[in-house]
């Protein structure tokens, strides 16, 4: 018994000093939004203010970033999901000697390191007349975010029943029908779990942006180069505005989940 008490308090201090570990920098970050300090620091504390919200709402080239960054996500969304999820298709349907070999090729971008991933597309694009920009940065970084769409799917397709299939396929309905009805239903939560990945991981995008970009910048290039000429707590008031939004949405999803479930039953 004691053992297990200590097990079982040991684990309990593990996840508090995880999650203290995991929210202590975004506490740190939205008090700095209400210091009366030029950096972006809660030491030493200079008095509350407001100030920093409104250096945020005038700063023009923060909120064309920010532009930016949601354009070439919802841009790299609307074309990796659709790729990934045929990738995913056709893994778990290919029984050839090449499955290996065909995984492996489109696992590759994703093992390539961005810096590389970014000038291997500047540079093939640039000799198509394709200079750099959104639309190159949608390109780039659709080539290695598809992989993390394929996994996910892919991983869900591994637990299906293809008996399910067959039956449909016997009782009359044909190829679209099936997958309409009963493969897309079973797949919808794995693909809105890569969709919500994809879209993060461009919108977090930081090397393979920063080749392909062009004079389009996108949020993680301005911060980054606001870092070398100084930062001020308007970006952690940013940071602070798009915390509160996730967890507005996080909320209402799960209202929204809740009540479904209730229905249901």
């Amino acid at each position: 018994m004691r053992s297990e008490t200590i097990f079982k308090y040991g684990v309990r201090l593990y996840i508090g000093v995880f999650f203290l570990y995991l929210f202590t920098p975004l506490i740190v970050m939205g008090l700095a939004t209400f210091n009366d300090s030029r950096f972006p620091t809660i030491s030493p504390w200079r008095g509350a203010t407001l100030k920093w919200f409104e250096a945020l709402a005038q700063d023009g080239a923060m909120w064309e970033a920010l532009a930016n960054s949601l354009i070439v996500a919802l841009g790299v969304l609307l074309i990796a999901v659709p790729i990934g999820v045929c990738c995913a298709l056709f893994l778990s349907t290919y029984q050839g000697r090449g499955k290996t070999f065909v995984y492996s090729l489109m696992m590759s971008p994703l093992l390539t390191p961005g810096v590389i991933v970014g000038i291997s597309a500047l540079i093939f694009w640039r000799g198509l007349d394709v200079n750099g920009g959104i639309m190159l940065t949608v390109i780039a970084q659709t080539t290695f975010i598809t992989a993390y769409v394929m996994l996910m799917v892919l991983a869900r397709l591994q637990r299906f029943d293809r008996t399910l299939e067959n039956a449909a396929l016997s009782l009359g309905a044909n190829q679209w029908q099936t997958f309409r009805r009963i493969l897309l239903p079973y797949l919808k939560p794995a693909i809105y779990s890569a969709a919500a990945i994809a879209f993060l991981q461009s919108f977090e995008n930081y090397n393979t942006t920063l080749f392909v970009k062009g004079y389009d910048t996108t949020l993680t290039v301005y911060i980054a180069s606001k870092v070398r000429t100084g930062l001020t707590p308007a970006v952690n008031a940013l940071g602070l505005v798009l915390i509160a939004l996730t967890v507005v949405l996080a909320v209402v999803y799960e209202i929204k989940r809740r009540q479904e479930l209730k229905q249901s039953e």
